[in-house]
């Protein structure tokens, strides 16, 4: 029977309050999603997706239930979600150097740090995968590519709220993330930090982003810039043209194939990719909002820093603890640790060697974008 580490936890909170710790606005603002727990490596579980209800008709009285069109049959839809990753942060002690730093500054509070260590490496991973993968999954976009949105006005939060909103999108539970240079320049602005203009001083006097427009203003350290495939000179190749809706779109004439995760421009609207070839660009819902004619231009925007705006519903992040064998493994200890900062809990494992341990802090996890259509970003 494997003993308990139940003496490392206090260690392991205690260090979460003095180690340095990155913004993690991602974490707190995603959907957790509890059935990974039975969702091994690589293997998917399938969140249901209700397909847009686009066969209303008219009423007619009759003592029978019409059979005649519109039907109504429909296609669940589904988007797969994966524990892509599984990760360990590690650190080893040996007897000899437990008592050699016990006659300095201790050993366990060294140790204590290195955990708290460990599990900011981990979160941060968390935290950039997030932003990785829901970056290359947005709806559409507002803004301009290296620009500084925020540097007199909060007029592109306006703009994304009607990004969403025009695209059915919740109005409960939605988040913008920031960069931490966003931040500061939307902490410039004396919108927010004059009490009479804001209503409140908690900009001016603690730093705190208030809500804006429906969106809970968050900060990230991970949001980084997203690199565009640089193709150029595609153009749309339909004679009738399309209509707003359409995602599946022909196109040719470009100097390679645009990738999935760019984002296009399109008439007058930027629309995020989800796939496409060199003869067929397939568009994130909910698609064009505009008709557009043959022969339009498409052009890929340039590399550019998004600032997400999404409701929770959108993004799933699915976390668990690594399995064990059921017949026990090596291990001398495992204890359940959860961050109090973003509530995820990871794994502390203990491995005895010869005159020595090693510690691992474990977690799995995977990210799914369930709804692109209630994701957009502010281009930076």
């Amino acid at each position: 029977m494997a003993n308990t580490l139940t003496n490392l936890i206090p260690d392991a909170y205690v260090a979460l309050d003095v180690v340095s710790r990155e913004l993690t606005g991602f974490l707190s603002s995603v959907t957790r999603d509890a059935t990974a727990d039975r969702v091994a490596e690589g293997q998917t579980v399938r969140s249901f997706i209700a397909p847009k209800n686009s066969a209303a008709g008219d009423i007619t009285p009759s003592m029978l239930a019409a059979t005649s069109a519109p039907q109504a049959d429909q296609i669940i839809g589904n988007s797969a979600i994966t524990i892509q990753k599984q990760r360990f942060a590690p650190f080893s002690w040996s007897g000899e150097e437990e008592y050699a730093v016990d006659q300095g500054p201790g050993f366990l509070n060294i140790r204590q740090a290195q955990i708290a260590q460990a599990i900011r490496t981990l979160v941060n991973e968390m935290e950039a995968q997030v932003y990785d993968v829901a970056a290359l999954e947005i709806s559409r976009s507002t803004g301009t590519a290296a620009s500084t949105p925020f540097s007199s006005t909060i007029e592109p939060v306006a703009n994304l709220k009607k990004i969403l909103d025009d695209n059915g999108a919740p109005l409960t539970n939605r988040s913008l993330i920031l960069d931490t240079f966003e931040g500061a320049e939307l902490r410039k602005l004396t919108t927010l930090t004059n009490v009479n203009q804001a209503g409140d001083s908690a900009t001016l006097r603690d730093g705190e982003l208030l809500n804006l427009f429906g969106f809970s203003v968050k900060e990230s350290a991970q949001v980084s810039s997203i690199a565009d495939s640089g193709i150029t000179g595609t153009k749309i190749n339909k004679g009738a043209g399309y209509v707003a809706g359409d995602t599946a779109l022909d196109i040719d004439g470009g100097s390679g194939t645009i990738s999935a995760g760019d984002i296009v421009t399109i008439g007058s609207h930027d629309y995020g990719v989800a796939a496409a070839t060199a003869s067929l660009l397939t568009l994130n819902a909910p698609g064009l909002q505009e008709t557009v004619a043959d022969n339009a231009t498409v052009t890929v925007i340039a590399d550019t820093v998004r600032l997400l705006g999404f409701s929770q519903d959108a993004i799933c992040l699915a976390t668990r603890l690594p399995e064990a064998p059921r017949d026990g493994d090596l291990a001398i200890g495992r204890e359940v640790v959860t961050d109090p900062r973003t509530g995820i809990s990871l794994e502390l494992v203990k491995w005895p060697g010869y005159d020595m341990n090693t510690y691992h802090v474990r977690v799995s996890y995977g990210v799914s974008v369930i709804s692109p259509e209630h994701v957009s970003a502010i281009l930076s």
